[in-house]
């Protein structure tokens, strides 16, 4: 099983922003298989929205560095850890700027992005971005189209809703042919559509230290994402599965071990990773739990 690890993005860990570079080589010394980034802008005073279902916002969330200069620095002093993103709101950002980034950060890691894409859930982030939260899965599946115009051909051009690119020479590619792996976020119905036709595979969630269902979680809906992407034609089997595994401020290395473990055993999971964020926010303090983490499931 790859095993893998956020960087240190959030809350006291982003104040050591100077340690990232470090974090990242140590972990892959460790063992780490993957390291990973999410996308947050702010925490609203106000939230219309809360986070995972409840009415407030998680104060790691008021301190936040950039998820594509963080995968940035640590392609550039790592040398086997996958990159990936879990995940970037895809609706924000101009596609064709989007594209050079991540094209840049695959190129800088040698071809080891894993591209993880979403749309958020905060209307306050929507509103700073600038962009109508009501239009977020128009823009993402533009999005998709365009990165895969500017990724599989030259000249690029696009003509959509949203955006447009006159046709243009793009002649420089990921390092991955035909372009990196693309992860999709989401449960609803036309999330798991969009999955099905459009990824190369589904980015679940599980908490260490709940209660943690394989079927519920990944097996279930994974039935149904392959059983769509089989009425599209697709290889079902084709489809991969990464499982983010969050933490809590009294979760145990034991907990996430045994998560890891089960999804491992009873749901076929071959990648996950994990992110300490509320576990600790001293950076030492996470690659130790990184290796604790790494050594537990190996002994399972």
């Amino acid at each position: 099983m790859r095993i893998g690890f956020a960087l240190p993005q959030f809350g006291a860990q982003a104040l050591q922003a100077g340690h990232v570079t470090r974090f990242a080589r140590e972990a892959e010394a460790l063992g780490a298989g993957s390291l990973w980034v999410a996308d947050r802008l702010f925490a609203a005073v106000d939230p219309s929205v809360g986070y995972a279902g409840t009415d407030t916002v998680p104060e790691e969330f008021r301190t936040v560095l950039d998820p594509l200069a963080l995968l940035a620095a640590a392609a550039a002093v790592t040398d086997r850890a996958l990159l990936g993103s879990s995940v970037l709101n895809a609706p924000w950002y101009p596609p064709a700027l989007f594209a050079r980034q991540l094209t840049t950060i695959d190129r800088i890691g040698g071809g080891r992005l894993l591209v993880g894409l979403g749309t958020g859930w905060s209307p306050e982030e929507y509103r700073a971005a600038g962009v109508p939260m009501d239009e977020r899965g128009a823009r993402l599946d533009e999005c998709l189209d365009v990165l895969d115009a500017w990724w599989t051909t030259d000249p690029v051009e696009h003509r959509g809703a949203h955006w447009e690119i006159p046709a243009a020479h793009v002649r420089l590619k990921p390092a991955r042919a035909p372009r990196p792996p693309l992860y999709l976020a989401g449960f609803a119905p036309r999330a798991v559509e969009r999955i099905a036709r459009r990824a190369d595979g589904w980015l679940p969630i599980a908490a260490a230290g709940g209660k943690f269902d394989p079927e519920a979680a990944v097996t279930g809906p994974m039935a149904r994402i392959r059983e769509q992407a089989r009425l599209a034609g697709r290889d079902p089997q084709a489809l991969d599965v990464v499982l983010r595994v969050n933490t809590s401020s009294g979760t145990t290395v034991e907990d996430i071990a045994g998560v890891l473990r089960r999804a491992r055993d009873e749901a076929g999971v071959e990648h996950a990773f994990v992110d300490p964020m509320y576990m600790t926010g001293d950076v030492d303090r996470c690659l130790e739990l990184c290796g604790r983490v790494l050594e537990s499931v190996g002994r399972g």
